[in-house]
């Protein structure tokens, strides 16, 4: 991994949410390619419960200010970050104040999704992308977990498709159990188009679902890692299909060689 890139695009990491697969690999995985020669940035979305005194969050003024449309509506972009502490990570933090602000993952205190949440992914992984466009740091890989980062494979081959600074990026997403229950608005995918993103891989985000956006992932993606037990069998069969590389590894033995040897040998071969 000796000065190559790769950018970790989450829906959580420690020390900034509680301690889960999802959170506990963004924060091992980035720490393993800087300990082999890699560089790494992590972005996560700035929720409200996250403490930005406690964490010492501070906004980036100079990657702040744009604004993202979001079907049809101009929605602020915030740029935060934090340094973990005693590693060498930093840590971007996508903020809205509509989108993020008093807010949880992906629902409310009384356990109801939240209305708006395909609003909210298509808002993080345009930030992202933005973002990283901003900072002109090129990544050799993007790596995505959890559903709120799940349309950035999507946003990668079809509204940036045509951006030099990604030429050669490629895309690696990775598959928990997905505990999700319930639907996305029903219009995700006219919202999407109003983008004019219409890859034959929106359809199966018709159906609205969380393992939709999942699905959809895996279609645009470059290669699949299944980072968790009790993945939907239907996810791991598409993945399969596909004949894209996949690495079936968690926190098993060896887990951190598992993975350089997936990204050296199989995504960047």
């Amino acid at each position: 991994m000796n000065g190559k890139k790769v950018l970790f695009v989450s829906s959580e990491v420690i020390p900034y949410l509680p301690n889960n697969d999802i959170s506990s690999l963004t924060y091992a995985l980035p720490k393993m390619v800087n300990e082999n020669g890699g560089q790494t940035r992590i972005f996560i979305p700035k929720y409200g419960i996250i403490n930005e005194r406690r964490h010492q969050l501070h906004e980036v003024i100079r990657l702040s200010g744009m604004n993202l449309i979001i079907d049809d509506l101009d929605m602020p972009l915030i740029i935060k970050v934090a340094s973990i502490p005693k590693e060498r990570m930093q840590v971007y933090f996508i903020d809205n104040e509509e989108y993020f602000k008093d807010r949880a993952l992906h629902e409310s205190e009384n356990k109801k999704l939240y209305s708006d949440n395909d609003e909210r992914a298509i808002f993080f992984a345009k930030g992202v992308v933005e973002t990283i466009k901003k900072l002109n740091w090129t990544p050799d890989i993007i790596h995505v977990h959890g559903w709120i980062a799940a349309l950035l494979p999507l946003y990668m081959k079809e509204y940036y498709k045509n951006e030099p600074i990604f030429k050669n990026t490629k895309v690696v997403v990775s598959l928990y159990e997905n505990d999700i229950a319930g639907k996305l608005n029903s219009k995700i995918v006219k919202k999407i188009q109003f983008d004019e993103v219409n890859g034959d891989t929106l359809k199966i985000l018709e159906k609205s679902t969380y393992s939709s956006l999942f699905k959809n992932a895996i279609l645009n993606s470059d290669g699949i890692v299944f980072a968790g037990d009790n993945i939907d069998e239907s996810l791991v069969d598409m993945a399969n299909k596909t004949k894209k590389p996949v690495l079936s590894c968690g926190f098993k033995d060896g887990f951190k060689q598992e993975y350089l040897n997936f990204y050296s040998n199989e995504i960047l071969d």
